[in-house]
């Protein structure tokens, strides 16, 4: 069980859309980028550096629209709705792909009404306890929880957030008999696992790397396949402990479904470009963030495994829709 970005995926970038059929008149007016979250996080990073970017590249405006609300779904909704003429882009986590199974009233269809155009970026979890505890690995923490089940918490940073499903993940797998503690933040998440009133958090790695620094916070793992440039002294819990154990959180852009493919590939061959030279590397690797651009036939493949996989999370932990 797994929400991951495949090697055959990141591959997958090397074979951009083909652009024969290009429209050369696009874009002819500025283009809207939505976020469906407040400014700083990572839909609005990315999206703020590629409206930069692709404003330099074709001359024209470019500008990021920031809608929070219900969870991202109310700028999926308006997204969806728009004129289908790629003036209207939407700038997503992995959250999109959690908010069908939370959501049971939304206003559009994740598969039908939206369609990607590259995946943009790719971010780790961190598996952190207070040092208080003196766990020392993973196979440790888990030893500890199994040996007084049910009395063993983890905190997330609120019901349905991607903290919850990668911390559901390490539940299911790790077997073991733990409570989930939902925050309302990442903030609050942290500070609970730092004074051990809640033993474990499945963190962003950008949010947990000062305080595992400062020794604030004692890693364990990292949620990927592979070791983090950022804490690379920290094994990944796969190899730590919970073989097969992957999860990642992950930036994109969709559009309208109804967008003509041409458009939507000459989209894809620029934002491609953009993302695969060294200057977005350099700028998101120290904030725990490495570009993973992908065909617009990999990030719609990435979001319905990823449905998948949640969706099973979901029904383990009994984890309802509103």
């Amino acid at each position: 069980m797994r929400a991951s970005v495949s090697t055959g995926l990141l591959l997958a970038a090397a074979a951009c859309a083909v652009h024969a059929q290009e429209p050369a008149d696009y874009p002819a007016k500025p283009i809207h980028i939505l976020v469906g979250f407040t400014p700083g996080g990572g839909p609005d990073i990315t999206a703020r550096y590629i409206a930069q970017k692709l404003g330099e590249a074709w001359k024209q405006q470019v500008i990021v629209d920031n809608r929070p609300g219900a969870g991202g779904t109310l700028a999926a909704g308006t997204v969806a709705r728009a004129a289908p003429d790629g003036a209207t882009l939407l700038s997503v986590s992995s959250a999109h792909a959690i908010a069908p199974i939370l959501y049971s009233n939304l206003t559009y269809d994740t598969f039908r009404d939206l369609s990607g155009i590259t995946l943009s970026a790719a971010s780790k979890y961190v598996l952190v306890v207070s040092p208080v505890l003196g766990i020392k690995s993973v196979k440790e923490l888990i030893a500890a929880a199994r040996a007084k089940p049910g009395t063993f918490n983890f905190s997330s940073a609120g019901m349905g957030s991607g903290t919850h499903f990668a911390g559901e993940m390490f539940k299911a797998m790790a077997a073991i008999d733990v409570v989930h503690v939902p925050f309302k933040g990442i903030p609050e998440a942290l500070t609970e696992t730092m004074t051990a009133r809640v033993q474990f958090f499945m963190a962003p790695i950008a949010n947990a790397v000062g305080q595992v620094r400062e020794g604030k916070l004692a890693a364990l793992g990292v949620s990927s396949a592979e070791r983090d440039p950022l804490l690379p002294e920290v094994p990944t819990v796969s190899e730590a402990g919970v073989p097969g154990y992957e999860s990642i959180l992950w930036f994109g852009l969709l559009t309208s479904s109804a967008v003509p493919r041409p458009i939507v590939a000459k989209l894809n061959r620029e934002i491609v470009r953009i993302l695969s030279g060294s200057d977005a590397k350099q700028r998101w690797t120290p904030i725990g963030m490495q570009p993973q651009p992908t065909t617009p036939e990999g990030f719609d493949k990435l979001i319905r495994d990823d449905v998948a996989t949640f969706t099973k999370i979901a029904r383990e932990a009994n984890i309802k829709a509103e």
